[in-house]
């Protein structure tokens, strides 16, 4: 059952949650929802807007998962065709909450919403263009209970053909290192890749590894974790909310792990959405992000001149992937 605390009992838990230093609330006018008591319980969050077909095979593959307790879907605006299905879902599944009506909220809002919902200790961030593979929500929850916390663990992501995807294990994003990952400059200067965010070419670790940041395609934290370290910074609208994360778990002295064995197959560039739309606010992200970490005038300064090439080049690898594409289809 869906439950929504009374009054009382809402500023009850939200005395204890700030006496235990865990953030009121991330999204205003959101009711708490108490935890339950399982330890390893999982609430996996799904954020869909115009994501496709794929989005409900997704959805298939985490209801066939038993250490799932809940599914929450926060739909941005899909089409009335997806609403419909996914209000299908919702009505027969008890442990399925469908959150949509609000318009696109952006990604890191939405995510949000959902931690702030969960009635799980355990919150599996997932795409809605990723497949768990077996096992795989078990795994990240068994690093996680083994790690002090704060921690968040990422699971390896693949793509299709069985391959590990960029962005699944990263080094530290900074602007030097952005602009040789998104110049793809160490594939021509080998010597580079000491720059390179993207760490897919090195050895596969026999074991949970701490990273700079993992890829927010599927990741697993604890809620209280979570909701501890404010959850997403919202002014992310879409990409690198999830770097940022990172580096504030890291922050606070918390450890972020790459784990090579708990798996998922992303399948990417589903969603109907214009990806010169979603390259220039990954662009955008990153000068947010580099501004956010500049902790001296030069350092804002510095991260000031580059931002027209970082916006301008992301934007341009969008315009160039999609003339290419348009020319397959033509052809």
């Amino acid at each position: 059952m869906k439950r929504t605390l009374p009054p009382t009992i809402r500023d009850l838990l939200k005395a204890q949650r700030l006496a235990a230093g865990e953030a009121e609330s991330l999204v205003p006018g959101t009711d708490i929802v108490l935890p339950t008591r399982d330890t390893r319980g999982v609430t996996v969050v799904i954020i869909a807007y115009h994501s496709g077909r794929i989005l409900f095979d997704s959805i298939e593959r985490v209801l066939a998962e038993t250490a799932v307790k809940q599914l929450i879907l926060i739909d941005n605006g899909s089409s009335e065709r997806t609403i419909e299905l996914l209000r299908e879902i919702d009505d027969a599944y008890e442990r399925v909450l469908l959150v949509q009506g609000h318009g696109n909220i952006g990604f890191a809002r939405a995510a949000n919403m959902g931690a702030q919902l969960a009635t799980q200790p355990w919150v599996v961030f997932l795409n809605p263009d990723a497949i768990l593979c077996d096992g795989a929500v078990e795994a990240l929850v068994d690093t996680a209970l083994k790690t002090p916390r704060p921690c968040l663990v990422g699971a390896r992501v693949l793509n299709p053909d069985g391959t590990e995807q960029r962005g699944s294990r990263r080094g530290e994003v900074t602007p030097v290192t952005t602009l040789v990952s998104l110049m793809r400059l160490s594939k021509y200067l080998p010597f580079l890749c000491a720059y390179e965010i993207h760490r897919e070419h090195e050895p596969l670790p026999e074991s949970p590894a701490p990273v700079a940041a993992v890829s927010g395609a599927c990741f697993c934290i604890s809620r209280a974790d979570f909701l501890s370290v404010g959850g997403f910074d919202t002014r992310f609208f879409l990409h690198v909310e999830d770097v940022d994360l990172c580096w504030r778990i890291r922050k606070k002295g918390g450890a972020v792990l790459f784990h090579p064995t708990a798996e998922v197959i992303h399948e990417g560039h589903t969603s109907r959405v214009d990806p010169v739309f979603v390259e220039m606010n990954k662009g955008l992200g990153l000068v947010y992000y580099f501004r956010k970490r500049a902790d001296s005038l030069w350092r804002k300064a510095y991260v000031l001149a580059l931002a027209p090439l970082i916006v301008g080049i992301s934007v341009l690898r969008a315009v160039l992937r999609r003339r290419l594409r348009d020319a397959d289809d033509f052809s």
